[in-house]
């Protein structure tokens, strides 16, 4: 027989901190458990000694100590590790946070603090209708970004009113799903495709979602352009290790926001932190391609993205046409086909071919691959000096280009083959120089050889350069993207133009424009307020006529065109280096940079890569490559976690397919991120 005194010492006792939903003080309940008592067994005992009437479903155990939730309720505290000595908090999982967005409002909504960082952005998306949540991360702002917000607020004399939406009621709680039409493409358009409002009969889907018809409007327009001194006051970053330091912040996406110290209503950053942006489509993504037009727009006029000041003067017209159309009471009707559901098209394609007729957009022949032959310029930049450029007879066949000493000399052995096939393709154009080039970064087993072709005029080049973009991507100039690939390239070339037109004149006198606020404050200093917007105009008159939502993918495709788009810095240490230098990561890419001089070293392709790993202790991030290149550095502007994260994620990024289902495999992604496992 046990006597009281064996019992005594099987049992122990266990104090537990209680957060109350009411605001309350935290109050201290002291239990008697012992070993072999399950977690769910604890939070029983504790609801039924408080003897509060509430719903305590939201509630879990966090251990202060071992900074981790006790979410495995069947586990017992001899499982877990709990003993006497354990610091534990019984508290929702679900808490207020500030949410800043790109377009600059700030969004306070209840989040999930014990759902790895993943989930809750996914649940965050779906609560404010933005599809493709894998695109998008958490990021804590930076040290320089708060120094110049308090510095501002310090310095004015008014107190400053943050543009809070609030949506408190609502929650991204997993168990109800919000808005089930907005993931679905054989329902309704949720969006009017031209200018980007909800569609009216669609708005029942909002059922579930906080997000009412004028919320959904709130984010789904853009923000008045800034004023100057708002602008000069935002942190601008001038150097490659001020751009590092930016892309420190980004939250552990397999951890959740307490195991990384975020507090109850802490402001954090959403943010795109993937450049592969899948599926854009007008009729589901006005919120989507609002806020990607607005971090584009902010990329561009804090610098950190470089421009020349000719494609400066594009995203200035772009912004003040789409300022213009956003503040429009009544946006112009664009008369449009009505268009048909998708799955209704491809059923009537299908009956069509059953029944042996002509569809009326007939398919081109799959076997007839076309091929693009003209005399272009050549040459290849050497080290110390440049080779001029001299003209060859090129032929683009499959994803493949030849050159030729002559046109007469086609049917002979070339003078080099190069295969485009997974090559880096930059444009190289100033339309008013007349200077029409494309750069094209082949890979080799040490980084990249670079090759420049020049074409004569807008058309030669718009061909040649949508055939090199399609074979980049291992696709032929007989897929049907080809055509409207060459209209996209040509609609942006001739928005480059500048046409002077006596229309400019007299519309300065009736001006509703700040220039100043349409460009980087480094632009605005270097000209006149009034010559600034005459230049404007001058773009302006090129996009006049474009809706906006086709302005706001225009915008984004400008900034997807520039040399530098997509490429993320890191501050690290080669191994076996004396000197810092800076990693820029890309969608398919490593880049090292001199930090110094700011130009590329080497270049590494994630599709030559083998295998890559941590080494925790010493956290120093090594990757294999073909051909027995391997390098290894440590982070010294960030956890090596997020550089070693940013890598598994564009490798995730890179699954995805039209065919497949709209649900995210997140094991796979925490396989390529995790790291650990």
């Amino acid at each position: 027989m046990l006597s009281s005194g064996d019992l005594t010492s099987a049992s122990w006792e266990l104090v537990v901190r209680v957060d109350h939903a009411n605001g309350e003080q935290q109050t201290k309940i002291t239990l008697r458990v012992s070993g072999d008592l399950h977690i769910g067994g604890v939070m029983l005992k504790l609801v039924e000694q408080m003897n509060i009437a509430q719903d305590w479903s939201d509630y879990a155990l966090w251990w202060e100590q071992k900074r981790c939730w006790l979410l495995k309720t069947h586990w017992t505290l001899d499982k877990c590790g709990v003993q006497a000595d354990a610091n534990l908090l019984f508290t929702p999982q679900h808490k207020m946070l500030r949410l800043r967005l790109p377009n600059a409002k700030t969004v306070r909504l209840r989040v999930s603090f014990s759902a790895v960082v993943f989930k809750a952005v996914a649940d965050i998306c779906k609560v404010l209708n933005i599809r493709r949540p894998e695109e998008l991360s958490l990021l804590k702002p930076s040290s320089d970004y708060c120094k110049k917000k308090k510095k501002k607020e310090k310095n004015s004399k008014e107190p400053v009113i943050e543009d809070i939406l609030n949506l408190e009621s609502s929650s991204t709680s997993s168990g109800s799903p919000v808005s089930p039409g907005l993931y679905s493409k054989t329902m309704t358009p949720t969006y009017d495709p031209i200018n980007g409002t909800p569609a009216l009969s669609t708005m029942t889907w909002f059922g579930d979602s906080p997000l009412t018809e004028q919320n959904c409007s709130v984010l789904a327009f853009s923000q008045p352009p800034p004023s100057p001194d708002v602008l000069a006051d935002m942190f601008q970053p001038r150097s490659l290790v001020d751009k590092a330091k930016m892309n420190a912040g980004w939250l552990d996406s397999s951890r959740s926001l307490m195991e990384q110290s975020i507090q109850e209503d802490e402001q954090l950053l959403l943010r795109f932190k993937y450049y592969t942006f899948f599926d854009l489509n007008p009729k589901y993504d006005a919120v989507r391609i609002n806020q990607l037009y607005e971090q584009a727009r902010w990329a561009v006029l804090l610098e950190e993205i470089d421009c020349t000041e000719e494609e400066m003067l594009i995203f200035a017209a772009l912004q003040y046409h789409i300022s213009k159309l956003s503040l429009c009471a009544e946006i112009q009707d664009f008369a449009t086909k009505s268009e048909v559901d998708e799955v209704e098209a491809a059923l009537s394609s299908l009956e069509v071919t059953l029944e042996g007729g002509k569809a009326d957009n007939t398919l081109e022949d799959i076997t007839d691959i076309p091929k693009l032959a003209d005399y272009l310029k050549l040459f290849k930049p050497k080290k110390l000096m440049l080779k001029a450029c001299k003209q060859y007879w090129f032929v683009f066949k499959d994803t493949s280009i030849a050159y030729f000493k002559n046109k007469e000399l086609e049917q002979g052995e070339p003078i080099e083959k190069l295969n485009i096939r997974g090559c880096e393709i930059v444009p190289d154009v100033n339309v008013s120089g007349r200077k029409f080039g494309i750069k094209l970064l082949i890979p080799v087993a040490d980084g990249m050889n670079e090759v420049y072709l020049r074409c004569d005029h807008e058309d030669q080049y718009a061909r040649w350069m949508a055939a090199c973009i399609l074979a980049s991507k291992g696709k032929t100039m007989a897929d049907s993207s080809y055509q409207p690939e060459v209209v996209s390239i040509l609609s942006f070339l001739k928005m480059k133009n500048r046409n002077s037109s006596p229309l400019v004149a007299s519309s300065l006198e009736n001006m509703d424009m700040n220039p100043e606020c349409l460009v980087s404050p480094r632009c605005a200093k270097k000209h006149k307020s009034k010559q600034l917007a005459a230049r404007i105009l001058e773009a302006h008159h090129n996009v006049a006529q474009m809706p906006l939502v086709e302005a706001k993918l225009q915008f984004i495709q400008a900034w997807q065109s520039l040399p530098e788009f997509g490429l993320t810095y890191y501050l690290v240490r080669f191994k076996g280096s004396k000197k810092d230098d800076i990693l820029g990561v890309s969608y398919n890419r490593l880049i090292r940079i001199d930090a110094v001089t700011g130009v590329p070293v080497t270049t590494w392709r994630f599709a030559n890569m083998k295998q890559w790993n941590v080494n925790w202790e010493i956290r120093q991030v090594a990757i294999e490559f073909d051909q027995n290149v391997s390098i290894a550095f440590t982070c010294l502007s960030a956890d090596c976690k997020i550089v070693h994260e940013y890598i598994g994620g564009y490798i995730f990024l890179s699954t995805r397919s039209k065919d497949q289902n709209e649900t995210l495999d997140e094991d796979l992604f925490h396989k390529l991120t995790g790291g650990q496992d």
